[in-house]
């Protein structure tokens, strides 16, 4: 039914109006009487429970850092049956994001470009919410993904993390390092190991007791993951997230036209998951096994979220394919799981 719904009427919607939309009925979704019909459909079931960073994950599928923004739309996230919601990515200062439009659907290969640019409202905004949120706790855990200001240099990034993990830290239950987002200026350069360690160690500093993961890219060599990964444990970190949006267009079937009016921007999607489950192998060989790694990237089913989970991932993410599934993908993904 819905996928009916979205080839004959939400695809002839501008990507980001449909995105504004959706996320309106996730946000009533979340408030009662709705909540308390979604819940049922969607709960999780306790042999779904996953402990890790020192908490208890209602099942081991989450939303990744995107879709949330802002933090608006946690209980209805919850309320579809998603055991984490990483919101974000937030920065310290607010910002519009880049000029629309800058997100854009390639339908024949189940993906997405975007050059959203961190359009949030800041740190401060951001607080508040999950202020509120913490009043009236949702099932699902709250994960906050932090980046870097546009408009601070790149070699003010540490202080610029900094502030905002002082405002977020304590309100989340674990934090998030993005340094891999292609969509800021100079930000993916931050992953270099010497200028990472700084930053990791600062923003571990601000975070206090909240678990910190660090957000890195699918297209950095092998050798260079290993090392990050490595560096993470090294500097005391509680676990990594693989990965980011990527920006090759390698092995579209999209016409060539279409994809090249899209232009620059992160891929995710479908083909993002060959080279997501590479890069999981990759860093869950060179961290322990109590490590948490978070395997986001191409997943689309609950045969992928398993396929991830045998690979070692401790947590999986999903964020595109909910525009392809429609509002009870985070259900489709459990029932799979189940079928196994």
């Amino acid at each position: 039914m819905y996928a009916l719904l979205f080839r004959l009427v939400l695809a002839r919607f501008d990507p980001e109006f449909a995105h504004h939309a959706g996320m309106a009925v996730v946000r009533v979704l979340g408030a009662p009487p709705f909540s308390w019909i979604a819940r049922p459909l969607t709960r999780p079931e306790p042999r779904d429970e996953v402990r890790a960073l020192g908490l208890v994950f209602p099942s081991p599928f989450g939303i990744a850092a995107g879709f949330d923004k802002n933090a608006v739309g946690v209980r209805g996230l919850s309320a579809l049956g998603f055991g984490h919601v990483e919101v974000g990515t937030i920065t310290a200062i607010p910002q519009p994001g880049n000029p629309k439009p800058r997100l854009f659907r390639l339908i024949p290969d189940r993906a997405v470009v975007n050059r959203m640019g961190f359009n949030n409202a800041g740190a401060e905004a951001a607080e508040k919410r999950l202020w509120k949120l913490r009043r009236r706790r949702p099932a699902a855990v709250i994960g906050v993904n932090i980046g870097k200001s546009r408009v601070v240099a790149v070699e003010d990034a540490t202080a610029d993390y900094v502030a905002s993990a002082v405002r977020l830290a304590p309100l989340a239950d674990y934090l998030a390092i993005n340094v891999s987002s292609p969509n800021t200026p100079g930000l993916r350069g931050l992953q270099a190991v010497e200028t990472l360690a700084p930053l990791l160690r600062a923003v571990k500093a601000a975070a206090g007791a909240t678990p910190l993961l660090v957000k890195i890219a699918p297209d950095l060599p092998d050798d260079e993951v290993a090392a990050i990964a490595e560096l993470a444990v090294e500097e005391g970190l509680d676990g990594l997230i693989a990965t980011n949006t990527t920006i090759s267009r390698e092995g579209l079937i999209t016409d060539p036209a279409k994809v090249a009016a899209a232009g620059e921007g992160g891929l995710s999607g479908a083909p993002l998951k060959e080279r997501s489950l590479a890069v999981l192998r990759i860093v869950r060989a060179a961290v322990p096994a109590d490590f948490c790694v978070i395997s986001v990237g191409g997943v689309e089913t609950g045969a992928e979220v398993r396929e991830r989970l045998d690979a070692g991932a401790t947590l999986v993410q999903g964020y595109t394919a909910f525009l392809y599934r429609g509002p009870f993908w985070a259900r489709q993904i459990r029932a799979g799981l189940h079928a196994r």
